[in-house]
């Protein structure tokens, strides 16, 4: 038989089904695990997706012809049967189950086992072949406590205030700055400031009903300050990456710089990066939590993409498992 998934020009298709998983070139239709940059673009003829992701899609695409699903409800496209499943890797996040011919595939999109106040936790869900992403796909990447990383940050807000500077956090726009300001609320006295990529998303999250910290627009929409340019002392600011060493920085007479992500395992990123701190929370699956998936769908077949594939192939063939890598074009989450 052949596989239920195969990779194409346009991304990955499912030709049972004749549709496309999360594709980078515009077709008829297309299934969404997630709401980032380089898992949903424009241009397709109707999308499918959550009905947790929905507020995220119409947010980066805008209107389209959405066709929503509740997490786990059986939907039929062309001869497969096929149902989303929580990914917790933001909100609305999916895997893609798919049934056709007596087999069944899982496509994992983005994924994490960590716990997340922001996103359904993730479902493992029992399948024959499974396609995962490896973006932190070799040992070194292991998560530390989420809540203890919003502990130090919130620290490092009290030291740089205690020096008359501001901590300026750099975060992505979805899922990640909306987790560290969830994570944040046991530990801050005062609002968060947000630069303005920031806040459109925290809204997005506030209004599907997912509690964060107290926030503030470094700018408001009127184009006044949330703070006088004298009082940004000793605020947490959260960016985007993008701000890094733009103008907008101006306003911050004195700062330190902090980024919050997988990456920051390693410090050669963080001294690439030109940061003062590193803050290691990822919305990804780390080393052992991809093991323990792949081991927990109880998958024959393993598909690797999506980052430092290699040694995940090879630590899983050399148990028995047969895996495999697949090129694909997705990337950074923002």
């Amino acid at each position: 038989m052949p596989d239920l998934v195969q990779l194409r020009p346009e991304g990955l298709y499912c030709p049972a089904g004749r549709f496309y998983i999360d594709p980078w070139r515009p077709v008829e239709t297309a299934v969404l695990t997630h709401g980032h940059g380089d898992h949903a673009r424009v241009g397709m003829g109707r999308y499918h997706t959550s009905a947790a992701g929905l507020p995220i899609l119409q947010w980066r695409l805008g209107e389209q012809e959405y066709h929503v699903h509740d997490y786990g409800e059986v939907f039929t496209l062309g001869g497969t049967r096929v149902s989303l499943h929580p990914a917790g890797h933001v909100l609305g996040s999916a895997q893609v189950r798919i049934e056709a011919g007596g087999e069944v595939w899982v496509v994992s999109g983005d994924y994490k086992r960590q716990a997340d106040p922001t996103c359904a936790p993730f479902e493992v869900v029992r399948c024959d072949t499974f396609i995962t992403e490896a973006t932190f796909g070799l040992p070194i990447y292991r998560w530390p406590s989420t809540r203890d990383v919003a502990q130090d940050i919130a620290q490092w807000r009290e030291h740089c205030a205690a020096r008359g500077v501001t901590a300026i956090l750099y975060c992505y726009a979805l899922g990640k700055a909306q987790r560290v300001l969830a994570e944040l609320q046991p530990f801050m006295d005062r609002p968060v400031l947000l630069h303005g990529a920031i806040a459109a998303g925290v809204d997005v999250y506030r209004s599907a009903g997912i509690a964060l910290s107290d926030t503030l627009p470094v700018i408001d929409p009127e184009g006044k300050a949330a703070r006088k340019t004298t009082d940004f002392a000793g605020e947490l600011v959260i960016a985007p990456p993008s701000a890094a060493g733009s103008a907008w920085l101006r306003r911050f007479r004195h700062a330190q710089h902090g980024f919050a992500s997988g990456w920051m395992r390693l410090r050669g990123n963080r001294r690439r990066r030109n940061m003062d701190r590193g803050f290691v929370v990822s919305d990804h699956a780390d080393w052992p939590g991809l093991l323990q998936t792949i081991r927990e769908t109880g998958a024959r077949r393993v598909i690797a993409t999506h980052g430092d594939t290699e040694a995940l192939v090879r630590v899983l063939n050399e148990s028995g498992v047969a895996a495999e890598t697949l090129r694909t074009q997705y990337g950074e989450d923002d």
